[in-house]
């Protein structure tokens, strides 16, 4: 079972000192992975008046603070992003981390942010397969897409991602739709504040989901991540891997950005013992 964090942007967290204390520590304490979600502008019922930094910035700026802990985007939410620009600045960001990103993906789901940024909850879905295939081509150096919302020609971007053919990608979301996605095109999973009985249920989900379609087979065995709604023991961590879970993202459950340090000293109990 490999731990990751989720939090160190919320609230209090977004001072920088503190910011690269925490993920030290988290490093230290032999957690593999940071995640970062990503929302660009929010409502204020949504947490748009809380402090929250941009999840490309701060990720950058973790990579040249860390030397080994995986740097995931969990998730970011594609089709608002521009996929041309994003494919370069994950490109630069695996390079500068040395190979450390996981790209994580999702399609969004509150509509004044979507709005924000130009796109319509009707197409966000297609929008996001279109994005991930073109930025796929070019981090695997193919120079010309064709697609509704992106197309270019005789365009190259170096250097390339040190992790051949690209970053995992790992797709977040609880949808039939997102199965789906997960299955044909992603190396990963993700699932948000499920207890064991719901990443049960999910699971089987994914599973029936994955029973009719087809999965290339150079995507390798779908890696399963998980984010449980509380403190996780040690009880209740075998409890998720005996599910096929790969991966707990731990999460404080205060807003504020307080309980960071408590829950990197309740799993650096757990390391190497699940």
């Amino acid at each position: 079972m490999k731990f990751g964090l989720y939090g160190l942007l919320r609230g209090i967290g977004v001072e920088p000192d503190l910011l690269v204390r925490r993920a030290r520590l988290a490093e230290d304490a032999g957690f593999e992975s940071l995640w970062v979600g990503d929302h660009i502008a929010l409502p204020p019922e949504e947490g748009g008046k809380d402090p929250r930094l941009e999840v490309v910035v701060a990720l950058s700026h973790l990579a040249a603070v860390t030397s080994r802990i995986r740097l995931g985007f969990g998730v970011l939410v594609l089709p608002q992003r521009q996929p041309v620009l994003l494919a370069r600045q994950v490109s630069s960001l695996d390079h500068l981390s040395r190979g450390r990103v996981t790209v994580g993906i999702g399609v969004g789901y509150v509509e004044p942010e979507l709005a924000a940024m130009g796109v319509t909850r009707a197409e966000r879905g297609a929008r996001t397969d279109e994005y991930l295939a073109a930025m796929r081509a070019l981090w695997t150096g193919e120079p010309a897409f064709r697609g509704r919302w992106v197309s270019y020609d005789d365009v190259h971007q170096r250097p390339l991602p040190v992790q051949r053919p690209y970053p995992p990608v790992v797709v977040g979301g609880h949808s039939t739709g997102a199965c789906r996605r997960a299955v044909t095109a992603g190396n990963g999973w993700f699932g948000v504040y499920l207890d064991v009985a719901e990443a049960a249920e999910a699971l089987g989900r994914l599973r029936a989901v994955a029973a009719d379609c087809d999965r290339p087979a150079d995507l390798g065995p779908l890696e399963i991540t998980v984010t449980p709604p509380g403190p996780v023991d040690l009880d209740t961590a075998r409890r998720y891997a005996d599910l096929g879970v790969d991966r707990l993202v731990i999460t404080p459950t205060e807003e504020d950005g307080s309980g960071i340090e408590a829950v990197i000293d309740s799993v650096a109990a757990l390391a190497g013992r699940v």
